[in-house]
């Protein structure tokens, strides 16, 4: 070998060494970028948050700790919420290949912060919806570990699930923490035992309602657009109406919840609005669906594209109305333990100063970027495989079953529904999608082939469209949910009681 040849053959050893030592650095990088500093941001906003009450809080110095506790804790709430709940609205979105995780991240965080502060309102019932009556049973002090149980209790549960890919309930966590607390504080004799029965049926009311609805939207979907041999005419007398009763359930929707605690219509207005809406949405589409469909083919993709913006109107809405409620999950607590610094008596409803909605509304975006889109996936694409119609399915199934169960009186869970309603999705796809049976019978004959043997195998998995695994997952972290954090509430009550 010669001189000029042995230099060539040690300048590649060098070249593929600075490669490897290059790869390497680029998976440190990810590895930092995707599990360390996420959680150095969000401590770094807790630790702002402490400051902020070190500074700003106006209370006796003996009391400031506590204070400082409560406001890190719904922080940290209002971080797990954004992480876990919000998932919910967004995931299918992206799981439909309408939008990325990226742009249902922002529009997300930016709906669920304006839904927060412009709608959020400026008086929340912060003892759980009368999960506990504390006002002539329970002592300030003790109230104040109550709450501050009950919201860390909470806030590790939802965290525990969202590492987990469990899609929870962070209004039944808050629930089963202000039970536990209280139990803890006073015994059994505390607890409302009608309406944690109603929220234990919920269990059950909520993602079965999502999951028919759901299905039913769907199956007209199918049976009367993208199953016609000319879909695009289908489409055109259809969709149209299909986005007006969008239009017209999430007036209703944003009337009874969205906005419920700034503006408190009748019923007869909210129907009112609804059919305006309907009419409206009606007039307005009908054009506009006919132009975007004239440049489109009769293929079935092409079809899908038609359902892109209503989708993401729908679920932008349902994040505004989830940040004008559920922030109160985060500061609901905090809100009851700052109020305890400004009257003598415990209330059941007190007002909620900015600062503090602020804190909930900045906490539930920032966790939302940071942790959210690990869950966006779980939701959108791996329960089951979705596209913008089977979206725009749960989108709408989410509005009306609320509507439904708002109006019969039934306790339900925005969570439960939106995942209901993508097993109601998947469930209503095998059905449909059923290859012929006798494919499906196992074949018995003992002179086929393994490769004959392994097609009949994947003919028989291809028909299970929803993995159930996630079924039995999901579903047992939804039962478990109010124990769990009902008893770590209880352990921290005890435990708080000595270190504060």
């Amino acid at each position: 070998m010669s001189k000029g040849e042995k230099m060539q053959l040690e300048n590649s050893g060098r070249y593929v060494n600075d490669l490897i030592r290059f790869n390497l650095i680029s998976q440190n990088v990810n590895v930092l970028r995707t599990g360390f500093l996420p959680v150095i941001l969000a401590g770094i906003f807790l630790l702002l948050v402490a400051l902020f009450g070190v500074y700003h809080f106006n209370v006796p110095n003996e009391n400031i700790l506590i204070f400082v506790i409560a406001a890190v804790i719904g922080g940290y709430m209002a971080l797990n919420i954004g992480a876990n709940d919000v998932a919910n609205n967004m995931g299918p979105a992206v799981g439909g290949k309408v939008i990325t995780v990226a742009v249902a991240v922002i529009i997300a965080a930016i709906c669920e912060s304006a839904g927060a502060l412009l709608a959020g309102g400026d008086v929340v019932q912060t003892v759980a919806k009368g999960i506990i009556n504390p006002e002539d049973s329970i002592l300030i002090h003790d109230f104040r570990i109550l709450m501050l149980s009950a919201l860390l209790a909470a806030a590790l549960w939802v965290n525990l699930a969202t590492i987990l890919n469990a899609p929870v309930s962070t209004t039944h966590s808050i629930v089963g923490g202000v039970m536990g607390a209280g139990i803890a504080a006073a015994g059994f004799g505390l607890v409302n035992w009608l309406t944690m029965s109603k929220i234990a049926a919920s269990w059950v009311i909520s993602p079965v309602f999502g999951g028919i609805i759901a299905a039913s939207m769907l199956f007209f979907i199918q049976t009367k657009i993208i199953n016609v041999l000319d879909r695009k005419t289908a489409a055109k007398r259809w969709v149209p109406i299909l986005i007006a009763i969008m239009a017209s359930a999430f007036a209703a929707y944003m009337s009874l919840k969205g906005l419920k605690k700034i503006w408190k219509p009748s019923s007869s207005e909210i129907i009112l609005y609804s059919i305006i809406a309907f009419f409206a949405a009606w007039l307005i589409s009908r054009p506009f669906i006919k132009k975007i469909s004239s440049g489109l083919s009769n293929d079935k993709k092409q079809i899908y594209s038609l359902f892109n913006l209503p989708l993401i109107i729908s679920v932008s809405l349902l994040c505004f109305a989830h940040g004008a409620n559920d922030v109160a999950n985060a500061v609901g607590p905090l809100a009851a333990i700052v109020s305890t610094y400004e009257v003598t008596t415990v209330e059941a409803k007190v007002a909620i100063p900015f600062w503090v909605m602020l804190i909930g509304a900045l906490g539930l975006a920032i966790g939302l970027v940071l942790f959210g889109p690990k869950l966006i996936n779980t939701v959108g694409e791996k329960i089951t495989k979705l596209n913008a119609p089977r979206a725009y399915c749960v989108a709408l199934a989410s509005s009306i079953t609320v509507l439904i169960a708002t109006t019969l009186g039934l306790p339900v869970s925005s969570t439960h529904i939106a995942i209901g309603a993508i097993f109601g999705v998947g469930f209503l796809r095998e059905f449909l999608e059923n290859p012929d049976k006798k494919r499906l019978r196992p074949i018995h004959k003992l002179n086929h082939s393994s490769a004959e043997a392994f097609k009949n195998i994947n003919i028989r998995l291809r028909r299970k469209l929803v993995r159930r695994k996630f079924v039995l997952s999901i579903g047992a972290a939804w039962v478990i949910t109010v124990p769990a954090s009902a008893f770590l509430a209880a352990f921290l009550f005890f435990a708080l009681q000595y270190l504060i």
